[in-house]
């Protein structure tokens, strides 16, 4: 098997970014779920609408505990003869644990897939896409896996490492690099997604998720359920993700403490999600903070003052 190289971009803020790249996404990974009951059993635990999920739609979703805070997001989609959620590596194995404790009563089989993930980002990118399927859906099978529409201009190939090895050698038009660019594109359109320092601290709607589709209001239970729909009917949520950016030394990660100006003072505002930073310093990062802050609350991360930028969608519920 051929070994690939997938180097760092030396990307600063306006450069454009590649028209075609290829990352392989290992800080990423899937839990697929097989068998008879899959779908209700999935539909029970989850916040997103399973039943009304097409073979060729892609969903956000959330998986809570009894009380509403997220074990992980994921973005679920029809793979093989089953489902496949994917989502961040270093929670899966407890997002696993969690999400079997009730499977023994169902005939469905849950684990985490070893398929190779490979990320593909960049208009020609999604023009390559589109001649290698016959469909224009935002999940297609083709010979070598599933390809699943992540995010704009950003698509997920679910493959193995033989169909890898070919299509490396075949696909020269296409730039390898490492995930970083993944994470851009995932930061830049404000994707929530949870780490092992967010387990379990965190409800949905801390993270956006109804604002990205992904909490059915409409469906019936699921595990932590009273939670959530509190938080909507009666506002009850606090907090929100923003896009922030600033400068930093190193590129801030999970869990990290971003603090907010109250008056003259500092104190703790918020917690980082993601973050990508370019090679002068200037970083972009997701952040859980206050719903409620004031329009010239100033932020301050390793010592630099960072600013709050417009998200790509709306907070405002309809």
């Amino acid at each position: 098997m051929m070994s690939t190289v997938f180097s760092t971009l030396s990307l600063n803020l306006n450069d454009p970014l590649p028209s075609f790249a290829i990352s392989e996404l290992t800080d990423w990974a899937l839990i697929t779920m097989v068998g008879n009951d899959k779908k209700s059993y999935l539909h029970g635990q989850v916040t997103c609408d399973v039943v009304a999920l097409t073979q060729g739609e892609i969903t956000f979703g959330g998986h809570c505990d009894a009380k509403g805070k997220l074990w992980s997001i994921f973005q679920l989609f029809h793979h093989n003869d089953g489902y496949a959620l994917f989502q961040r590596k270093s929670a899966i194995e407890t997002e696993l644990t969690e999400i079997k404790k009730y499977a023994v009563f169902s005939k469905v089989d849950i684990e985490i897939s070893n398929e190779v993930l490979l990320g593909l980002t960049g208009a020609a990118a999604e023009e390559w896409i589109n001649e290698q399927t016959d469909s224009q859906e935002s999940v297609r099978t083709c010979n070598f896996g599933t390809f699943a529409k992540i995010g704009k201009l950003q698509w997920l190939l679910v493959t193995t490492s033989e169909h890898k090895d070919t299509l490396m050698s075949s696909l020269t038009q296409a730039a390898l690099c490492d995930e970083s660019l993944w994470e851009l594109y995932t930061i830049q359109q404000a994707h929530p997604q949870i780490d092992a320092a967010l387990s379990n601290e965190h409800i949905p709607q801390a993270l956006n998720l109804q604002a990205i589709d992904g909490i059915s209001f409409k469906k019936g239970c699921y595990t932590g359920q009273e939670t959530v729909a509190r938080a909507k009917y009666r506002g009850m949520n606090k907090r929100a993700m923003y896009l922030v950016a600033g400068q930093s030394e190193q590129a801030p990660v999970a869990g990290d403490a971003i603090e907010r100006s109250v008056g003259d003072n500092w104190r703790k505002g918020g917690t980082i999600v993601s973050s990508f930073r370019y090679q002068d310093g200037h970083t972009l990062a997701l952040a859980i903070l206050p719903n409620d802050l004031d329009s010239d609350t100033q932020f301050k991360l390793q010592d630099a003052i960072w600013e709050k930028m417009p998200l790509p969608y709306s907070l405002d519920d309809e």
